[in-house]
């Protein structure tokens, strides 16, 4: 209980020094959204585990939950904390007898227990003497005389199992308190690695809470810089942020003039290259058709041969002559209307340069965020007369440099580091005196071991030598050497027990009550926290404060700050700030508050006059471009009649099938000039294909694809320059009505983000002082070692095992020396015995007594 107070006393120290810090307030920021204080590293682990002697403590731990079953006496606790453990007076009146009758219901599970190990200690020594000055009267066993009996086989037998049995169970207990001994003896030694390790994490706590202020507020130049960085970058933040607003309103509308601007120059090279195809069409139909009435002419005369009246060519002749009305040109290219009016009109059109006036919108909307900057700059700039942007966030900083000027905590920090030092020096000094004192207490513990361990030797060595030197077919008083020297060993192991086992008892009665009751009205409520409860009893501690830790700590008992939830915080390494409730001494938000500032921030945002007014996306001339060609006329044009003539053949006939028919009927006819002509024909008939007909399908056939395309383009041309013209005027009139709506709201979201990097910072400080600076794990682990660690597990559970090994070793002691006693009667040599009749007599009794001389 005084560690635990004292550990208590010690949180209460730091929680005084805290306090009178003074004035703690906001400290500084890091990066925009990322901020975070450098992690601390502590030496000494959160928990403890004994390893695989746990085991045996759960064992003692079980024990004791049987020895004393009842919950946490908290009621009990808490009125012996209110008398201030004072019975000495009064102790007759009615509520003191109650109390006294609930300690002794409370412990009546140890009382029981102890009072038994009285009585064994009371009794073995005067049963030993009794039973010593019997024996030496020949009574009680004592006479070495062994009478024979029937079962004494059996019974020797018995007695040798339950010896061995027991023996064993006094091994087992002798065990334990070796290793108990050991483990008390190692963990002792272990306590100053301990002791250092939780100082170095106290210290680490105590140095590093004025860094981590430090470090906070170093961050507010950088936040300073990042908000100072985007003041400056207006033009691309501000008029980026308006130009993004617009963008979707404005530049389809440009990208549409744009794309306009390039089909009207589209437009134009398309109607020229079809004017062109369609004059190189036309002479070259006449080409062809030139060359075909050639070779039709030509054909008449090689007919006109006197072959052709000879009756066998007659018919070919005739034949041919029909067909040749099928060599004519099947196009009439030169009624094609001309497109030079069409053309006409878009190089008037043309004459006014639309891409370049396009140009120019996009330059006029490209240029906001260059006209923001130049509209800002008397906002944004240091003005010493006026609370501009910058001064006002240089007057922010200020304040809280001025603020964490306020935090002498390295100073206050002193105080009680000077504490933790006075603490380890008083530690390091008692600690050898400590380990002097645990040594004699192992060599104590050693001793009685030891002295278990001798009395269980002679009882093994006893079985031993009586089993092995036992011969069924010896007298009693002819028994060998080794078979009497068995129960010598018994008879000494219990002679040895009558002289030291109350010795044992009295160790294990003194241990057993002081480990069990610290075990089970510290540890354990330790453990579950139970303790705290009674301490956090309003009025209990000090009978004029509600709640003594807030008094302690605020002089203000009315503040529920309990011990657990102390406890508990530092358990979750919460700052000290929000672990004491230090908001009721010192405000940290009320310091942190720039709601003044940032709503003069917004309204300088706000009131700040940006004209966008000039912004022209296309100018009169544009317009009148467009609706120019809008009515220019190139949807009107009779794109059919070209199309049905270019879809046409160029000839009637096609002329390799007439060439090679003609060439057919030529073979039919008998040598001679007009078979030869005919063929000479049909010849020049394929070179006209080849020359005149091919090229002409194929530019007939680029310039049906090329009108096609150009009457697709052109098909509803005017409507949709009227579209475009409205969408222009649409986005036209969103610039003139709603840009200054769309100012006012970028203002606010760039002002918002300016003061948003304060506001996150100072949220951030405020976190970090309520939550994360002098963060308190070490004093709960420091707690943790001194109480669950140090006095629980170090002390007390090896203690428990020691007792719990050394007696139940010690009561087995008694059956022990019961059953050796017995036992010894059966190995000894004794001074006489009874002797049968012979068997053949048929008597089974004994006659007379035969005594001879011992050896």
């Amino acid at each position: 209980m005084a560690l635990l107070l004292g550990f208590l006393l010690l949180l209460l120290e730091l929680c005084g020094n805290t306090l009178s810090m003074g004035s703690q307030s906001s400290t500084k920021g890091t990066e925009v959204l990322e901020f975070e204080l450098p992690a601390t590293d502590y030496e000494t682990k959160d928990s403890y585990k004994a390893g695989p002697i746990g085991g045996l403590f759960q064992i003692v731990h079980v024990f004791l939950h049987v020895v004393q079953p009842n919950d946490f006496p908290e009621d009990i606790l808490r009125k012996i904390l209110q008398k201030k453990f004072d019975f000495s007076t009064d102790y007759d009146k009615p509520e003191n007898v109650v109390l006294t009758l609930k300690i002794i219901y409370y412990e009546i599970g140890v009382i029981i227990c102890a009072v038994l190990g009285l009585l064994f200690i009371i009794l073995m020594p005067l049963v030993g003497f009794c039973f010593g000055l019997c024996r030496c009267c020949n009574k009680c066993g004592g006479e070495m005389h062994q009478r024979q009996k029937k079962n004494g086989p059996y019974q020797r037998k018995c007695f040798a199992v339950c010896l061995l049995v027991i023996s064993i169970f006094i091994s087992l207990g002798i065990i334990y308190g070796f290793v108990a001994n050991h483990h008390l003896r190692t963990q002792i030694e272990r306590t100053r690695k301990l002791a250092d390790s939780n100082f170095k994490d106290l210290r680490t706590l105590m140095n590093g809470a004025p860094a981590q202020i430090s470090y906070i507020l170093s961050q507010y130049s950088t936040t300073k810089e990042k908000a100072f960085s985007d003041l400056d970058n207006v033009k691309s933040l501000l008029g980026g942020g308006i130009q993004k607003q617009l963008r979707p309103k404005v530049i389809p509308v440009l990208d549409d003039i744009k794309a306009m601007a390039e089909e009207i120059k589209e437009t134009r090279e398309t109607l020229l290259n079809v004017n062109n195809t369609l004059k190189e069409l036309r002479k070259s139909s006449a080409q062809l058709n030139t060359s075909l009435s050639d070779v039709k002419r030509d054909l008449e005369r090689s007919l006109n041969d006197p072959m052709c009246s000879v009756p066998s060519a007659t018919a070919t002749c005739n034949n041919i002559r029909t067909s040749l009305s099928q060599l004519d040109d099947n196009t009439n290219m030169g009624q094609l209307p001309s497109l030079d009016k069409p053309i006409e009109k878009i190089n008037d059109i043309l004459q006014t340069n639309l891409s370049s006036l396009v140009q120019q919108g996009y330059k006029s909307f490209n240029d906001i965020p260059e006209m923001v900057q130049n509209q800002t700059t008397d906002i944004i700039s240091v003005h010493a007369a006026l609370p501009y942007v910058k001064s006002t966030l240089n007057s922010i900083g200020s304040d809280i440099e001025n603020i964490g000027e306020q935090i002498p905590i390295q100073d206050q920090l002193s105080n009680f580091m000077g504490y933790i030092n006075d603490t380890e020096t008083y530690i390091h000094r008692n600690l050898p005196t400590l380990e002097e004192y645990d040594s004699y207490r192992w060599l104590g513990g050693l001793v009685v071991c030891c002295l278990l361990t001798l009395i269980v030797i002679f009882y093994y060595l006893g079985l031993l030598c009586g089993t092995c030197g036992y011969d069924q077919n010896t007298t009693p008083t002819r028994r060998g050497c080794v078979s009497n020297t068995g129960g010598i060993f018994l008879m000494v192991g219990a002679g040895v027990s009558f002289l030291f086992c109350w010795i044992l008892m009295t160790i294990v009665v003194l241990t057993f009550v002081v480990g069990t009751n610290v075990e089970k009205l510290l540890c354990e409520p330790y453990q579950n926290r139970k303790l705290f409860q009674v301490l956090d009893t309003p009025y209990l501690l000090n009978e004029n404060w509600k709640h003594y830790l807030s008094g302690m700590v605020f002089n203000k008992p009315d503040i529920n700050l309990t011990f657990e939830q102390v406890y508990s915080d530092c358990k979750e390494n919460r700052g000290i700030y929000a672990t004491l409730k230090l908001e009721n001494s010192y405000n940290i938000s009320e310091h942190l508050n720039i709601q003044e500032q940032a709503g003069n921030i917004n309204n300088d945002f706000q009131n700040m006059e940006v004209n966008l007014d000039n912004i022209v996306l296309l100018d009169e001339a544009g317009r009148k471009n467009l609706m120019d060609f809008g009515l220019s006329g190139i949807d009107t044009i009779n794109y059919d009649v070209y199309l049905a003539e270019l879809s046409k053949t160029p000839t009637k006939v096609h002329l390799l099938s007439f060439a090679d028919d003609l060439e057919v009927k030529a073979n039919h006819l008998t040598h001679g000039n007009l078979k030869q002509s005919l063929k000479n024909n049909a010849q020049t008939i394929r070179m006209i294909h080849r020359d005149r007909v091919i090229p002409l399908e194929q530019s007939m056939s680029s310039a049906y694809q090329t009108i096609k395309d150009l009457r697709q383009k052109s098909s509803g041309l005017e409507m949709k320059v009227n579209n475009t013209i409205s969408s222009l005027d649409s986005a036209q009139d969103f610039l003139r009505t709603r840009i200054s709506s769309v100012i006012v709201e970028e203002s606010q979201k760039y002002g918002s983000m300016i003061v948003g990097y304060f506001e996150r910072y100072l949220q951030w400080v405020k976190i970090s002082i309520t939550e994360k600076i002098a963060a308190c794990k070490p004093v709960a682990t420091a707690l943790d070692s001194a109480v669950n660690v140090f006095l629980c597990s170090y002390i007390i559970d090896p203690m428990n095992l020691f007792w719990f090994g050394i007696g139940k070793a010690t009561v087995f002691l008694l059956p022990a020396l019961i059953f050796a006693v017995k036992l010894a009667k059966y190995y000894r040599r004794m001074d006489s015995e009874d002797v049968y009749e012979d068997m053949e007599n048929g008597n089974i009794g004994f006659h007379r007594h035969h005594s001879t001389q011992t050896v």
